[in-house]
């Protein structure tokens, strides 16, 4: 059974950091890649970040330079590490990781994390 769970989250004054995690069991964490998506309250869910198998990572501009993801595959976790917040970076969090197959896509979701950036 594959497992996706996120961590880290919580409240943080602007300016501030928060590292999520997203680890990953039951499948080859090394062979996939893996997102993160934010949903703001009444906005459409936006991917923020993505670290391909490799770990080249990139990022929406918004968050450039102050997100940084990257991944330990030894630990099947990947790490978004968020400085400098905004109150706009509040949303809920969600790790998202796949690897393309020859039908399509295998992908597997987590259940989200509350992140909430406010004085």
């Amino acid at each position: 059974q594959v497992q996706v769970v996120e961590s880290g989250g919580g409240l943080v004054q602007p300016g501030g950091s928060l590292r999520l995690s997203c680890a990953v069991s039951g499948i080859i964490f090394s062979t996939h890649a893996m997102d993160w998506y934010r949903q703001a309250p009444g906005k459409q869910r936006e991917m923020v970040a993505m670290i391909t198998a490799d770990g080249s990572a990139r990022y929406i501009a918004s968050v450039e330079g102050r997100f940084t993801l990257s991944r330990d595959n030894s630990k099947n976790t990947g790490y978004l590490q968020m400085n400098a917040l905004k109150p706009e970076d509040t949303a809920v969090y969600i790790c998202n990781t796949w690897r393309r197959t020859p039908s399509g896509a295998d992908e597997y979701w987590g259940q989200g994390i509350q992140v909430t950036v406010s004085s």
